[in-house]
């Protein structure tokens, strides 16, 4: 028996020392930089429980055109192609383009304060949603912008030798890099939950306010939100100081081990795609999107087969079967904004609790990211996202309960415990920590094995790849919404016409297309690839 108490609690210290211990002793001064970059995208999220009920109560824009705007949104992310050559060609002053972020960011930002507290002057210069759709492309550009270089800063910061000046072996530099990008998602998901805490304390008794006193507070919240540059700029300022420290102290900095030379189709297909994007994009065209869609990958797939000759043929082999997989995962379509507007008009969820939500989803992401970095390190990515296509497929049953009425019958058998707020709170419980993780395995792969002197351009490339799934999601669920109509009562800010009113007799048919061709595709995928000669274990 004490043989067995004794065997049980070696694993436990085993597992302890394995997902916690070594987590803390791997941490480096270096790491702080391209993290506060990573942490000012999360904290991006102070605007987003605003951003969901301006948009629901004040503008006219339909389900399916409000899912198009993210097909929109999620195009500059794509440039991370040639926004990630040009940090390898200019890998000393990459950090300059950390301001050029920050200036479309602190744009965006100040756009949306003046909607919300000027909506008349700004209606007299063009429409409301008009300023609106300037605003959501200008936060993703810059946060995408942001984000190729935090990429690269990453590589630099993760040390190949101790301080002794021992090289690592593969497996140390595998489990450091798969340290580092699991940081970096930690570091985005503090900075969501720092800011779903924030958000907690700001709308505390809102529910209660005039909609004049409401904007006026959403407005407050875009000034604080001003804070989010800034955080990004002073990580490039502390990332410099460090850099000349280690200078002083003997240490050689991270160099590509050989010039990197300009890779032209990148750069050049680059600016043929912002040209196609903003053509077709201000063109009365029906199927603008959707030829963006198509050219887009045509061009990324061509660039990946350059990158591919790269590598050995093994591990070309094993990033395209690798890089389909994430592809598919992330590309199923979502029930859009439909869902939000239910939970806020039907089940009453206010802008305190859809802020409790977010603060609960990422506190658990962080620690489900900390207690599966172990798994995701010794797993393939296979397996990761079949447990995670799995694990979605069962916690989409949740929403489709609320739809259809469960929480009234729970609630009367447990005297009101068991509401739907009850429901969102444990459904968000069990999900929070799964979806953050899919892309670390794949960062970490990139991180190990890409060329030194094209390390930023590798994952440019395959993030951009990877984020035309998004784009492909987008175009789901627009189709999905096109098909299943869900609208919501919107009321002009200025006049206080209703412009629209509410119907969500569709919405319960939405929810379960939706969680259907979430599991059934991404598990038939992982299927045929993994019985290819492009399968992965790694």
């Amino acid at each position: 028996m004490n043989t067995d108490r004794s065997t049980f609690g070696r694993r436990i210290s085993g597992w302890w020392h394995r997902t916690f211990v070594d987590l803390i002793a791997q941490l480096q001064w270096s790491y702080l930089p391209p993290l506060m970059v990573y942490f000012a995208a999360g904290v991006s999220g102070l605007t987003s429980v605003v951003g969901a009920f301006f948009l629901k109560d004040y503008l006219n824009l339909s389900a399916a055109f409000v899912a198009g705007l993210a097909f929109w949104a999620g195009l500059p992310w794509i440039l991370k192609m040639p926004l990630g050559h040009l940090v390898d060609l200019f890998w000393r002053w990459k950090s300059l383009l950390i301001v050029v972020g920050a200036s479309f960011i602190t744009a965006s930002l100040l756009i949306m304060y003046r909607l919300v507290a000027a909506p008349d002057q700004m209606a007299g210069i063009m429409p409301l949603e008009d300023w609106y759709v300037v605003a959501l492309m200008l936060a993703p550009s810059g946060y995408a912008i942001q984000d190729v270089v935090a990429d690269a800063m990453t590589v630099e910061a993760v040390p190949q030798s101790d301080r002794d000046g021992r090289a690592f072996i593969q497996d140390e530099v595998r489990a450091r890099h798969t340290t580092m990008q699991t940081l970096g998602r930690i570091a985005i998901i503090s900075g969501f939950a720092g800011v779903a805490a924030v958000n907690i304390w700001i709308f505390s008794g809102a529910e209660n306010l005039e909609k004049a006193d409401r904007l006026v507070l959403y407005g407050r919240v875009y000034l604080i939100a001003l804070a989010i540059p800034l955080l990004s700029v002073s990580g490039v300022v502390l990332h410099a100081l460090i850099q000349r420290r280690l200078v002083r102290r003997g240490h050689l900095l991270h160099r590509p081990d050989q010039t990197t030379e300009v890779r032209w189709p990148i750069l050049l297909g680059g600016l043929a795609f912002v040209v196609l994007s903003i053509v077709l994009g201000t063109a009365n065209f029906a199927f603008a999107q959707e030829t963006v869609f198509a050219v887009s990958l045509t061009v990324i797939l061509y660039l990946m087969s350059r990158l591919l000759r790269e590598l050995e043929s093994k591990q070309a082999k094993v990033l395209i079967g690798t890089a389909t997989i994430i592809f598919v995962f992330r590309a199923v379509p979502l029930p859009g904004p439909g869902l939000t507007w239910f939970e806020i008009d039907e089940l009453g969820f206010d802008e305190q609790f859809l802020a409790i939500l977010a603060l609960l989803t990422s506190l658990l992401a962080l620690l489900g990211l900390i207690i599966l970095r172990p798994f995701m390190a010794s797993r393939s990515i296979a397996q990761v996202v079949v447990l995670l296509t799995i694990a979605a497929g069962v916690l989409s049953l949740p929403n489709l309960a609320l739809y259809y009425g469960v929480h009234e019958w729970t609630a009367a058998r447990t005297g009101g415990v068991v509401d739907a707020r009850f429901i969102a709170i444990l459904d968000t419980a069990v999900e929070s920590p799964l979806g953050q993780i899919a892309m670390v395995p794949m960062l970490a792969w990139i991180a190990r094995n890409a060329p030194t002197h094209l390390k930023a351009t590798f994952f440019a490339v395959m993030a951009s790849f990877t984020n035309m799934a998004l784009s492909a999601s987008s175009l789901g669920t627009k189709y999905l919404n096109q098909i299943f109509t869900v609208t919501r009562a919107v009321t002009d800010p200025r006049t206080g016409t209703v412009a629209s009113v509410a119907d969500y007799s569709h919405l319960g048919n939405l929810l379960i297309t939706v969680g259907l061709i979430s599991v059934i595709i991404p598990l038939a995928v992982v299927f045929l690839v993994q019985n290819s000669p492009y399968q992965t274990r790694d």
